[in-house]
């Protein structure tokens, strides 16, 4: 049996080869268009087996409200229209306010800070560092914290006679040499600036030469500073 070939036929041969392609292009159109009509219809036959069901709103829409429909349209809660929560406001506490510094007793410096340079000492007459100020104050007169802090230390030295040291924040420590006895804090307590501490006594052995003064101290994180410079800085 021979193979049938279309170009074989009477057709084949009237329509040529260019006829023989555009032929076949159009049964291939033909079979495309039935597979989408397949598709079409599938398609609709799954939307009609679906119900859909629109998720209702209270809000009205633009053409309501343009119409005077509306009267009362309900506010959306977003996170920009969303009032933040207030933050709770802490009355202050004056214990926690910045304070003046002051002078803990009023008077001439009779002997100034060496900044870790070698002084003469009147008492002792040998070359020493002076890590303080000398203030000179007749005996008994009030000695106050330079500042508020916490009383960290209420101690008697040999050298110093009765000191007390003052914990005044941010690294600065007050020390309070050559006091009376009876001093007018404990360790633990809580001063603010100007309070009494003290007074200026005579028991600071190692300045004996010296008029009667108050020696007053003060180091950040371990390092002397000068106590003028830090409590009156514009007198520099």
């Amino acid at each position: 049996m021979k193979n049938f070939s279309l170009k074989n036929t009477k057709l084949g041969k009237t329509l040529g080869k260019k006829g023989l392609y555009i032929t076949m292009g159009a049964c291939l159109l033909a079979l495309a268009g039935a597979g989408v009509a397949a598709y079409n219809k599938t398609v609709d036959s799954i939307n009609k087996s679906l119900v859909i069901t629109e998720q209702s709103t209270d809000y009205p829409n633009a053409a309501q409200i343009a119409e005077n429909k509306v009267t009362d349209v309900p506010k959306q809660t977003t996170a920009a229209t969303q009032k933040p929560e207030e933050k709770t406001q802490h009355k202050d506490d004056l214990n926690t306010k910045t304070q003046p510094n002051i002078m803990p007793v009023s008077g001439e410096i009779i002997g100034a800070f060496s900044n870790g340079e070698l002084v003469k000492s009147e008492t002792l007459g040998v070359w020493k560092t002076h890590d303080g100020i000398d203030i000179k104050a007749d005996l008994g007169a009030p000695v106050k914290a330079m500042n508020k802090g916490k009383v960290i230390k209420v101690w008697s030295d040999s050298l110093w006679g009765n000191c007390i040291n003052i914990d005044h924040g941010n690294g600065v420590t007050g020390h309070y040499y050559g006091l009376t006895a009876a001093a007018a804090v404990a360790e633990g307590d809580m001063v603010n600036s100007g309070d009494v501490i003290g007074a200026v006594g005579d028991t600071a052995q190692i300045e004996v030469a010296l008029a009667s003064h108050l020696h007053f101290a003060l180091d950040r994180n371990g390092t002397w500073i000068d106590p003028v410079d830090f409590i009156s800085p514009s007198t520099k």
